[in-house]
């Protein structure tokens, strides 16, 4: 069943909003939802940037580390390092972890060479295969205007990519190619079968909690005032006395006489508010954004003395470990497959999708071992090769270490 154009115009459309909304929360761009019953007005226009959704983002994203694939049949391997594949990578998988899908978008460049370039999912969607993860169809746009309107937007079936400017029905390029799927791959973080575009590392959970956040700095701010300057009183003042408020600086002194019955004013000061009420509160909601998020309260920023070895770090970690290596094998389905149709369009030829069942995609481990680990790994590595002659290799050994041997 095709769907059409116009029905993935407006499925974008209605998608969009959802990535956008993500994108601010990672950029600091998002508005805080304020309470302004107990607000004074002046403090109502502050806003407060908090970082902790792109720290809940970057953690996973800088874990991810891939440096090639597994069993080559179709030199992929070339065609993402002429495609400038360390950038290429990070871009994909940040995109994906903010909008839960990003997609790349194949094309050929000036040399008929496959091009590959990454689009966020504020900008592409389509309709997927959840059998293989590839689009039956798909539509992206390609460029925008300075206004952010559709300049040049693409129509990816089979065999065939249509190109269509803005305002215009008829499509003014059309690309044949040979590959039985759309030019255009999805690369998903945490798909599921209700949700087979994936779920965003940034949640509802993650926006709730960093609004209160921000309520709480807020409040900070407001209670930070009457902390710098305890706020005073007078009782007994004659009616008659002149007495100007705004005089009463903490540089001024105030003259007080007694009045012809001989009676003085009594001057006072409230209780200094506390400050820490507002650092627990905002600790408080720390932990609660690091138990949704897999981080701890020193990723957050809250020192907690910890020990900073590489056992102490991989275990306050575990979550965070799990998380980054079920992305890597999500995320590792959908460079394959983009490395699939690229060198379909290479080559000029249908492969078979089963000429790729044997590629792996190679990453580099998610927690770099330091010193006295990389000892432990040795030791580990000599035992098991000397009671399985060749069982770990080069290859397996960078996996677990990160590190690259010099070529014979």
């Amino acid at each position: 069943m095709i769907y059409g154009l116009d029905y993935l115009r407006g499925k974008l459309g209605q998608k969009s909003n959802r990535v956008l909304l993500r994108y601010k929360y990672y950029d600091m761009k998002d508005k805080t939802q304020k309470i302004s019953a107990l607000i004074p007005p002046e403090f109502l226009p502050l806003t407060y940037a908090l970082g902790w959704c792109a720290k809940a983002v970057d953690s996973v994203a800088d874990r991810l580390n891939i440096y090639g694939f597994k069993n080559d049949a179709l030199d992929i391997n070339e065609i993402y390092s002429l495609n400038n594949s360390d950038i290429l990578y990070d871009s994909a998988i940040l995109s994906s972890l903010i909008s839960s899908c990003s997609f790349l978008y194949i094309d050929r460049d000036d040399n008929n060479y496959p091009r590959i370039e990454v689009v966020d999912g504020a900008n592409a969607t389509g309709i997927i295969d959840t059998a293989t993860n590839m689009l039956t169809e798909g539509y992206a746009v390609i460029e925008r205007d300075e206004q952010g309107d559709v300049k040049l937007e693409a129509y990816f079936l089979p065999y065939r990519t249509e190109y269509y400017e803005a305002g215009k029905t008829e499509p003014v390029d059309v690309l044949e190619h040979p590959s039985p799927y759309p030019l255009l791959v999805p690369v998903i973080n945490r798909p599921d079968a209700r949700r087979p575009f994936g779920h965003s590392r940034i949640s509802r959970a993650c926006m709730s909690i960093v609004q209160s956040a921000q309520r709480t700095l807020l409040r900070t701010e407001v209670g930070a005032e009457f902390y710098s300057v305890p706020q005073k009183y007078v009782v007994g003042l004659s009616e008659d006395a002149e007495f100007n408020n705004k005089s009463a600086t903490l540089a001024s002194f105030l003259s007080f006489t007694k009045d012809e019955d001989g009676d003085k004013p009594q001057l006072g000061q409230f209780n200094q508010q506390s400050m820490q009420p507002h650092l627990e509160h905002l600790r408080l909601l720390a932990s609660v954004f690091a138990g949704e998020t897999g981080l701890t309260l020193d990723d957050l920023g809250f020192n907690t003395q910890n020990p900073t070895s590489y056992e102490a770090i991989v275990a306050s970690h575990t979550s965070l470990k799990l998380t980054a290596e079920k992305a890597q094998k999500q995320f590792g389905t959908g460079f394959l497959n983009a490395g699939f149709i690229a060198a379909c369009l290479r080559d000029d030829y249908h492969y078979q999708r089963s000429i790729i069942s044997n590629m792996k995609t190679l990453w580099q481990p998610i927690i770099m071992p330091d010193a006295g680990a990389l000892g432990g790994i040795g030791d580990a590595v000599y035992k098991i090769n000397e009671a399985a002659p060749g069982y770990i290799g080069k290859q397996t050994l960078r996996q677990i270490t990160g590190l690259e041997g010099d070529d014979e």
